[in-house]
């Protein structure tokens, strides 16, 4: 007898994935807080460290992308890389246990706060690559980072510090269509031009000062993993923030904004 095996099946018993079509693929680029190199208000010195991913402010303290996800019920935990590559100090891969999506937190060295903004224009803008590899339910995957559909960016607006030399373009013929999150004081008006020529949708940013802590984050990847409008994600921004912040919800729908204007 002769087994008949589906073309649509060889990818996935061989190993690979079908990322670059349908899959949601999400990366979180995380410029570790850090007192010493970065134009910040000074933290508490063990939060403010940007050598250190387990007590940092944005990554291992409670509210941190690491941390945060790590508790969460909707996220589990597949892979934890240290140093996987150069100013990447700890990667955190997380699978989204409803819908499959896949979200890759990295943690870059403070002091390379440069690099992760860079980072962050080149995946949005469709100039980025790297082939990652991880087990998940005992099955080996490698899905594309620059395949990523969202990229967000938490930390300091380094914007305001120094410049990059360029910004990339977007990719011709991207086969598919990028948006972006930074979390990050006052990003609409730092990162505009780069997002601009990058060609990614700016889906949330902010207008004003903010501490960008990942239970905004947490809530307005929920709301893009529903499909939900720009000005639905906006207002899970808003609620979350005012939630943790009591800052008020007017000013919290202030800070906030989806979209370029």
């Amino acid at each position: 007898m002769r087994w008949f095996i589906p073309v649509l099946f060889l990818p996935f018993l061989l190993g690979f994935s079908f990322a670059g079509s349908d899959e949601k693929i999400i990366h979180v680029v995380v410029a570790l807080c850090d007192n010493d190199s970065q134009g910040i208000v000074p933290v508490p010195r063990k939060i403010g460290n940007g050598n250190d991913p387990d007590n940092n402010l944005y990554w291992g303290c409670g509210y941190g992308v690491r941390t945060f996800f790590k508790q969460s019920a909707e996220w589990k935990t597949l892979a934890t890389v240290k140093n996987p590559k150069a100013h990447v100090m700890e990667r955190i891969i997380f699978r989204h246990k409803t819908n499959g999506a896949i979200l890759v937190a990295d943690a870059y060295r403070g002091s390379r706060i440069k690099e992760c903004t860079a980072d962050l224009f080149k995946n949005a803008s469709g100039n980025f690559s790297e082939t990652i590899t991880f087990i998940d339910g005992g099955t080996e995957r490698k899905i594309e980072l620059g395949d990523a559909r969202l990229i967000a960016y938490v930390g300091h607006d380094g914007l305001m510090d120094f410049s990059l030399d360029d910004y990339p373009v977007k990719k011709k013929d991207l086969p598919i269509k990028k948006e972006v999150m930074i979390y990050a004081c006052m990003s609409r008006s730092y990162y505009y031009n780069g997002v601009l020529k990058s060609g990614a949708h700016p889906l949330i940013w902010t207008t004003g000062l903010m501490c960008p802590e990942a239970y905004t984050l947490k809530a307005t990847l929920d709301g893009w993993l529903l499909n939900e409008t720009g000005a639905q994600i906006r207002e899970r921004a808003a609620q979350a923030y005012n939630t943790y912040q009591k800052c008020g919800i007017k000013g919290a729908r202030g800070l906030f904004v989806t979209g370029w204007k």
